[in-house]
């Protein structure tokens, strides 16, 4: 499509009686655009879950274009409006790696209001930096007390506030706003209700049951302005603070990125997508889910006013947290398509707007899970990995393809849908099936901070020091994106989301890396010129690779320990697995783990009463291996899972720390995992029939 509208015009809002009909090459969906007339209130909901809204809170109708962020244009580029910036002075052809947080909230998230987060847009961008800001409990002037810093400052990062409720929350926390003191913004801010104060699931159930009305009238107006120009007010501040933060100089020393999250919660089962833009110019006003209900629609509409229709706009999407979906994130479902051809159009526009998936958070690891129905393989023990039901009485049943609900209260289902490992092996039986790979994305992590602390993901942060609230225990931290760029910029990150040559980390910054090829060499790991070789040789993560049927391609995984701080030193490294996916037999998922490098360490290797770094293992691990049941003939993935030597899990420090003055229950539940493996995962590698 020629790209023939020009940057920084207002994107398209039907009115409440249009309808916004998307033909994607057949793929017809139909939304209709609610607005403050089609209901009398917003129902907001909770605790990380967000925004189940009925009447769209006065956003879908009319308005102006967005606020402007950036006005003074005199250093853009005339055709695209991207506003240059000088070449990093640090820039290398093999790529580095680079370490950020695509996923943080701030004090205008909703749900991150009422957990007492007052830190600002700006002020999470100073701490990914190496500032300190103040953070809960508050003083009396409602200002932070508790001063947090990060170990290590990031590479880059983003803002991903719920973009649902930008208006409301503006308007009802903002002193200076005409509707501050209504009944529903007191409601909002607790002031009406008593708010349960707890752990995740308490704080969710009370704010179910208490619906926190906010009537639309009296907050939006009965036109809804009020609630889209605070939207497009917050917009823009969230732009600016991007801009504030982004260091175009040659230095090159950290890298925003203007972004939201898209929040939505069919019946609490979360299919949340964060939309991160390539640079500074993005649309008026994000296109989130009470606007589009339906995700694909959503991706189109992404694609069709930014990417093909703005010149200089660039955006992707990246789903997250999929293992409380209750069988949804990657259901292989095109809402509309009537054939073949419309399906292969629909999975052709999920492939190419969502490159990445976010692989862990706080709310656990979506990796895998063992004993999944139609899912075939031995037990892999890794798979336990920091499951946020894991504690849950009775344990959540099988969705056995279909789906269910409530997962974000602890109920719900688990499917082999649920997870980025079996959705590889369904992208490729849905590539048998249609010819096109609607799965084919590469692997990040994150944190979904909603105190704006990015990257705060130390066993030994912020967590640790935090309320010490037992059934909290089955979260975590949280993980880092991993990238492999030329140079840290916009473009250069934004390149390597796009292609894949990403990784996720559940917290420790190790470097893998992740090549296949028929080119690579077997000595590959003794060769002082091994990235240029295997680059030369093969694909790096997130490639594609051709099987040829007289040579079985070498895989050649490798890794650099952590380098950690003298205040958070790092674990040596365990070992590397290669893991593997196809489809098999009457369409059964099947996967394998390989040890390809390292060996296991013992469990007794770490002391749990000192919390010491395991001396064993090492700083680096090479392996060059072949799959022993290679089939030229059927396509298979394959992914890098770098695992470290056992250490003890933030919970088990925090019961050290308090044991004498402040015992918990959970202190000793033998639910509680005492050791963790801290890991990193390659985005995979996809290997082809020819």
């Amino acid at each position: 499509m020629s790209k023939q509208k020009p940057a920084l015009q207002p994107a398209h809002y039907p009115s409440s009686r249009e309808r916004h009909t998307l033909r994607d090459g057949g793929l017809i969906a139909v939304t209709q655009f609610r607005v403050a007339t089609a209901a009398r209130s917003c129902l907001f909901l909770l605790a990380g879950i967000i925004a189940l809204t009925a009447g769209g809170c006065g956003e879908g109708d009319g308005g102006a274009a967005g606020s402007g962020a950036h006005e003074d244009r005199s250093a853009q580029s005339e055709a695209t409006g991207v506003l240059k910036r000088e070449p990093c002075a640090s820039r290398t052809s093999t790529r580095l790696a680079l370490f950020g947080d695509l996923h943080v909230h701030t004090a205008r998230s909703m749900d991150a209001y009422l957990f007492d987060t007052r830190t600002t847009p700006s002020d999470a961008y100073r701490y990914a930096m190496g500032e300190t800001i103040l953070l809960a409990p508050l003083d009396d002037a409602g200002l932070g007390t508790n001063p947090q810093r990060i170990d290590r400052p990031l590479d880059f990062a983003a803002v991903t506030d719920h973009a649902e409720n930008f208006g409301q929350v503006s308007l009802c926390t903002d002193q200076g706003s005409e509707v501050y003191d209504t009944k529903s913004c007191r409601s909002y801010r607790g002031e009406e209700r008593g708010l349960q104060q707890g752990n995740f699931k308490s704080v969710v159930e009370t704010i179910r049951e208490g619906m926190l009305a906010i009537d639309m009238d009296e907050v939006c107006g009965a036109d809804g302005r009020r609630c889209r120009d605070a939207t497009e007010t917050y917009w823009g501040e969230i732009q600016q603070a991007a801009e504030d933060h982004y260091d175009r100089s040659s230095d090159c020393k950290f890298t925003t990125f203007v972004a939201y999250e898209y929040s939505l919660t069919p019946k609490l089962s979360k299919v949340h997508r964060n939309v991160i833009f390539r640079n500074e110019v993005v649309l008026d006003r994000p296109i989130h889910s009470v606007d589009q209900p339906e995700p694909l629609v959503m991706l189109r509409r992404l694609r069709d006013e930014c990417n093909d229709a703005m010149p200089g706009c660039e955006a992707l999407a990246i789903p997250h947290n999929s293992n409380l979906s209750d069988g949804r994130m990657f259901r292989t479902e095109y809402p509309g398509a009537m054939s073949p051809v419309q399906e292969a159009r629909a999975a052709r526009l999920r492939a190419s707007m969502e490159p990445i998936v976010e692989m862990m958070q706080v709310k656990g690891d979506s990796e895998c899970r063992n004993g999944l129905v139609g899912v075939g393989g031995p037990v892999d023990e890794l798979c336990n990995f920091e499951k946020m039901r894991a504690f849950a009485t009775p344990a959540p049943p099988d969705c056995e393809g279909g789906v269910g609900s409530g997962a974000l209260l602890g109920a719900g289902c688990v499917d082999r849908n649920d997870f980025v490992r079996t959705a590889l092996v369904a992208g490729l039986a849905e590539e048998q099936r249609i010819g096109v790979n609607p799965f084919e994305f590469g692997f990040i992590a994150s944190t979904d901070a909603h105190d704006g602390t990015m990257g705060n993901v130390a066993e030994e942060g912020l967590m640790a020091q935090g309320d010490p609230i037992s059934s909290r225990f089955d979260t975590n931290p949280g993980g880092l994106v991993g990238v492999w760029a030329e140079e840290n910029s916009r473009d250069a990150i934004f390149d390597a989301l796009q292609r894949r040559e990403t990784f996720g980390t559940s917290g420790p910054r190790i470097e893998p890396r992740f090549f296949a090829g028929t080119g690579i060499s077997a000595d590959l790991c003794e060769r002082v010129d091994a990235i240029d070789a295997a680059y030369a040789g093969g694909v790096p993560m997130g490639g594609e690779l051709i099987a040829d049927a007289d040579k079985t391609p070498l895989f050649f995984a490798a890794a650099n320990r952590d380098a950690g701080t003298d205040a958070f030193p790092s674990n040596p490294l365990e070992r590397i697995q290669i893991v593997k996916g196809w489809v098999g037999e009457n369409g059964v998922y099947e996967t394998r783990v390989f040890d390809v490098a390292g060996e296991r360490i013992p469990d007794e290797a770490l002391s749990t009463s000192t919390c010491a770094v395991v001396d064993a293992g090492r700083d680096t691990l090479c392996g060059v291996w072949q799959d022993p049941d290679f089939n030229p003939e059927r396509a298979a993935v394959y992914y890098a899972r770098v695992v470290e030597a056992p250490s003890c899990r933030w919970s088990t420090r925090l019961c050290l720390q308090t044991a004498e003055n402040n015992p918990q229950a959970s202190c000793g539940d033998p639910r509680v995992p005492v050791s963790i493996r801290e890991r990193a995962w390659t985005s995979p590698i996809w290997v082809r029939p020819e």
